[in-house]
């Protein structure tokens, strides 16, 4: 994988945020916090983190159903664990485009069509992150007139649904009048180079096939469903790591704080996202009266554990369908 521009911000992001992290810790409570932790909730939490990911391939096949019928399940998780492991191994986001790529490995699913479908996918991530912290700030054990980086969580909230609303508005736009905008995308590329158009031409047929969720309430609902399971697991793999080094929070404070990591790291970060998970930790948990020492303890031993399973599982299925790096980055530049 090429070593880029964005690539060298995101490592020098998650060295100095994991470095404003340690600094005001003392390692030494932190070791001893996490050898005094329990064991067994851990463990429970870190499977908690792993199941999240066939929940995703259940969610995909949904997604995926108007073009794609009865795609199995084998495939698309063998495509997200590949996905996730690239991710934590290889800067700049590039799972994404990996778990598109494998998918169309293995099936007949065109790369663009899959690209879209993780667009979908990524849309009700944040529907639902942005759902369930409503319901956190909701609960009278969420702490009133808790800030970040000095504004109130009212006005970033606002700004979150303000984003959210408009890429939605986006994508429906594409799902529901693929032909107008397509025809569009001609006359503007005309003008700058025929070979531009017929290409760009095809990736939009393409991705607006990816959207056709979209277009049935049914699925919708099939997709939103799915996509809450997923966030409610992942919130008790949080809560149960909180219960592991002794924090007695409400299980909102887990929807919370899985919202702010998740908004987090659509940075640019390293790959694993480490540093930027930890300081996003210390923040959310610092809302809740937890002190910079145990916040660090969670979200060290949490982080590590879940970190674990899915890459070692993505490595092996990476392996075993002769995949090379070098191919995710043709086929990354390909969608470019």
């Amino acid at each position: 994988m090429k070593f880029s521009w964005r690539s060298a911000i995101g490592i020098a992001l998650s060295v100095v945020l994991l470095w404003w992290t340690l600094h005001d810790v003392s390692m030494r409570v932190v070791w001893h916090e996490l050898a005094q932790s329990s064991v067994p909730l851990f463990l429970a939490s870190a499977f908690c983190a792993t199941i999240i990911f066939p929940l995703r391939a259940f969610r995909w096949r949904t997604i995926l159903q108007p073009v794609a019928p009865n795609t199995p399940f084998g495939p698309l998780w063998r495509s997200i664990a590949i996905g996730m492991m690239v991710n934590n191994l290889v800067p700049a986001r590039a799972g994404e485009i990996a778990r598109g790529y494998a998918l169309s490995r293995e099936t007949a699913i065109p790369l663009p069509t899959s690209i879209a479908s993780l667009a979908v996918d990524r849309l009700f991530d944040m529907l639902v992150l942005l759902l369930l912290a409503v319901l956190a700030l909701l609960d009278p054990a969420f702490p009133r007139g808790a800030h970040i980086a000095g504004q109130s969580l009212g006005s970033l909230a606002q700004g979150s649904v303000a984003i959210v609303v408009l890429l939605l508005m986006a994508l429906y736009s594409l799902a529901f009048f693929p032909s107008q905008l397509v025809r569009a995308y001609e006359l503007f590329a005309r003008r700058i180079s025929p070979s531009l158009e017929t290409k760009g031409k095809a990736v939009l047929i393409s991705f607006s096939e990816g959207l056709s969720v979209l277009r049935s309430p049914r699925r919708f609902l099939a997709v939103l469903a799915w996509t809450i399971l997923h966030w409610v697991v992942n919130g008790f793999a949080f809560w149960l790591g909180f219960r592991a080094v002794g924090m007695n929070l409400p299980f909102s404070a887990a929807l919370f704080l899985q919202t702010l990591i998740a908004i987090g790291v659509a940075l640019p970060s390293a790959p694993g996202f480490f540093g930027v998970f930890e300081k996003l930790a210390n923040v959310g948990l610092a809302i809740y009266g937890v002190g910079a020492d145990r916040a660090t303890s969670w979200a060290i031993g949490y982080h590590i554990l879940s970190f674990i399973p899915i890459t070692v599982i993505g490595v092996y299925y990476f392996a075993r369908l002769g995949l090379r790096f070098n191919e995710i980055e043709s086929a990354r530049e390909s969608t470019v």
